[in-house]
Parts: C-alpha cells; structure tokens; sequence
C-alpha cells in the first residue's frame, strides 16, 4: 500500500499535460465504468485497470519511475482489442458506445506511448523521469 501511494505522490509530481493525460485516462478507464457496472465490458476494464496498478507499483517499487512503467498497461492490448470486436453491441449514439470508443481510442493511444516509452527504456534511457522524494 506504501509504494502505492507514493507511485501517485511522484505521479502527482509530473508536467501539467502529463497529469491532464492521466486525469483523462483515469476518468475513462475508473470512474466512467462505474456507470456501466452491470456489462462485462465496464468489468473488464476495471480489471485492465487493477492489472496495470499492481504492475506499475511492482516497477515503481524495484526501478523507480522509469519508462519501464508502461509495461504496466500491457494487459490493455488484448482488451483494447477485445473491446473493439465487441463495439458492434453498442449503438454508437449511446452513452455506453460513446464509452468504449473513447477506452478504445484513448487507451490505443496510451499503448503507443508507452510501447515508446518502454523501447527508451530499454535502449538505455533509464533515469527516472519524475524524482520520487
């Protein structure tokens, strides 16, 4: 619970377009489902969510707040995909369809930066990009 909170005290530490980004992230992908509790769909990105928490906390806690971090949304793939296949359940002008386009496409986006982000990690770019205190 410890590296928990302090994974979001260094989080709360990064650039304001960084903090917007997660702010976005968090709203679609922890709050928003809430209101679609009764789908599968709403459940399983609750799950994507608590995945990539305790993947996060275990490389904050071992190398910092590092790229390496993004690895952390890697369950997201299959659900992202998984999502889309299912996109036709949803009639596009509904609440709950409108919903999981944006998972869809923001969550892709996250992917790609992160995908990004784990290469320069592995390329040799391994300073923390936000200190921890």
């Amino acid at each position: 619970m410890n590296a928990m909170l302090e994974f979001l005290r260094t989080l709360l530490r990064s650039p304001k377009p960084v903090l917007t980004w997660v702010a976005l992230l968090m709203t679609v992908n922890m709050i928003v489902p809430f209101f679609f509790l009764d789908t599968l769909e709403a459940k399983v990105v609750l799950a994507g969510v608590m995945i990539g928490a305790v993947l996060q906390t275990a490389i904050f806690s071992s190398k910092g707040f590092v790229r390496l971090l993004g690895l952390g949304h890697i369950a997201w793939v299959p659900m992202v995909i998984w999502l889309w296949m299912r996109l036709d359940t949803a009639p596009a002008e509904s609440s709950f369809g409108a919903w999981m386009l944006s998972v869809i496409v923001l969550n892709s986006i996250s992917v790609v930066i992160d995908t990004a982000d784990v290469i320069r990690y592995i390329r040799g770019e391994r300073e923390p990009h936000v200190q921890t205190n």
